[in-house]
Order: C-alpha cells, then sequence, then structure tokens
C-alpha cells in the first residue's frame, strides 16, 4: 500500500496514546479515519479537529453488537475498509489473587476478543479492498512472561499467536496481518500508574506514542509480519522466551535497572 489517500481506515483506542497519533499521521497520508473509543466527547473533539475525514463512532469494543454496528457504520459511511488497526488496550495490574474477576474479564475481552471478533467482522470487507491490513498493536508482554501482570501478558502473547495463524491463513491473498510490540510507551497509560508498573517493564527504553504509530502505518504499508520497540528489546525478549533460564538469572540486574528508571519518571512526573 505506497499510499494511504482516499483508504478508509478503523482505529480502536483512538482518543489518547498511540490510537490518537495512528490516527494523526493516517490523516495526515490522505486517508478517512473512523475513530473509535469509549469516551464520545473526547473522540468527537478529536475529530473535529482533523476534519471532514475523520469520523468519531464511540464504541465499547468489549460489546459484541457494538462492534457489529461499528463495522456496518464504516462501510455505510465509507463504503468499505482497507486497515483496521486494533490497539484498544486495558490493564489491571497486580498479582493474579489480588485483582479483581470483572478486570481479568474485562482485560481479556478488550485486549484479546475484541481483536478476533473485528478482524472476523471486517475480513469480507478487507477482501473486497484493492489491498486489506489487519495491524494489531501487542506489546512486548506477549513475548516474554511478564509476572504481576500475568492476565495482560497472556492477551498480548494470544494476540500475537492469533495475528500470526491468520496471517498465514491469508497468504497469498490481498490481506495482510501484522503485530506491532512495544515497550513501555510514555502516555498515560504507564505514567498515570507509575508505582504499579513492573520493574521489568521500565527496565526498557521509553517509547513515543508517535513512534509505535509510524510502525503501525509501515505494518499497514507494507505488511510486516512483526515491528518491535525497540529492536534491542525484542531481541531481549526472544532470547528471554527461549532461553528461560538466562532470563531467570539476568532478572535481577534488569528489575535493578528498571527500579533506577521508575525514580527517573516520577521525578517527571
Amino acid at each position: 500500500m505506497s499510499s494511504f489517500l482516499d483508504k478508509t481506515v478503523i482505529v480502536t483506542g483512538a482518543s489518547s496514546g498511540v490510537g490518537e497519533a495512528a490516527a494523526r499521521q493516517f490523516i495526515r497520508e490522505g486517508a478517512r479515519v473512523v475513530l473509535v473509543a469509549r469516551s464520545a466527547p473526547s473522540l468527537q473533539a478529536l475529530a473535529d479537529e482533523l476534519g471532514r475525514n475523520a469520523l468519531a463512532v464511540p464504541t465499547d469494543v468489549a460489546d459484541r453488537a457494538a462492534c457489529e454496528a461499528l463495522i456496518q457504520t464504516t462501510v455505510e459511511a465509507f463504503g468499505g475498509i482497507d486497515v483496521l488497526v486494533n490497539n484498544a488496550g486495558f490493564n489491571s495490574r497486580g498479582d493474579v489473587e489480588r485483582i479483581s474477576l470483572d478486570d481479568i474479564e474485562l482485560m481479556v475481552d478488550v485486549n484479546l476478543t475484541a481483536p478476533l471478533r473485528l478482524s472476523k467482522l471486517a475480513l469480507p470487507h478487507l477482501q473486497r479492498a484493492e489491498r486489506g491490513a489487519i495491524v494489531n498493536v501487542a506489546s512486548l508482554a506477549g513475548r516474554v512472561p511478564v509476572d504481576h501482570d500475568a492476565t495482560y501478558s497472556a492477551t498480548k502473547f494470544g494476540l500475537r499467536a492469533f495475528s500470526f495463524a491468520l496471517a498465514e491463513e491469508l497468504e497469498g491473498t490481498r490481506v495482510t496481518v501484522s503485530v506491532v510490540s512495544p515497550g513501555p510507551i510514555a502516555t498515560g497509560f504507564i505514567l498515570k500508574d507509575v508505582d504499579s508498573v513492573a520493574d521489568l517493564t521500565f527496565s526498557q527504553p521509553m517509547n513515543t506514542a508517535d513512534e509505535v504509530a509510524r510502525c503501525v502505518l509501515q505494518c499497514a504499508r507494507d505488511g510486516s509480519r512483526e515491528l518491535t520497540l525497540s529492536r534491542v528489546s525484542g531481541l531481549l525478549t526472544q532470547l528471554g522466551y527461549l532461553a528461560p533460564g538466562l532470563r531467570k538469572l539476568l532478572k535481577p540486574a534488569l528489575e535493578a535497572r528498571g527500579r533506577r528508571a521508575r525514580e527517573r519518571y516520577r521525578s517527571q512526573s
């Protein structure tokens, strides 16, 4: 996809952070962007700012009927779908025994079930496009297990597995499936909750929302199977997954590094 001019793009979690940054970048490249999030006022404010090529569709992606309505609204408004960006995410940090069942189920619904559901619903329309793309925003926590974040990590592992499997199912078609796996991102998702974020998370370089969004557009453009931020962090997580003994050996040093980084972020907030 050499250009996004006149392409229709759905971006979930678009009211802030990576979703907002991706929406802005798609708009700059001439796309029609459907902005999706639960917060109607902030979503409409963004749509008003971005102009006539932006459409706000307040949606709870954890709700099946709402997802079905989102796809229908998009097709009725713009005639089809070229790109689906599954970016919406939810995390309730802490040990499994301490977080509520409601939060566990919501993490699974938003982080895993919703991307699967929206991909299924959008696929017939993506297949009718000149070239379609699904981009799923996962996490480095989907490449190596993160304790104290077990459910979140599980949903991101599942999202990566789904992405790779679906990409193989669609091999040879005009639809590509990609996954973007960033480390910590300098947004409220982490910075408003510094004290509850795992030390291991802070051991990795902090990315900006714009950096992650650029990876989203690159995947939509060229169909890259997976992009990690940073590349070094991607290699470390791959090594940690393949050699769990080495990961266990390195973990204390990485956690100490993360604690030092946390203090810097706390002093900046």
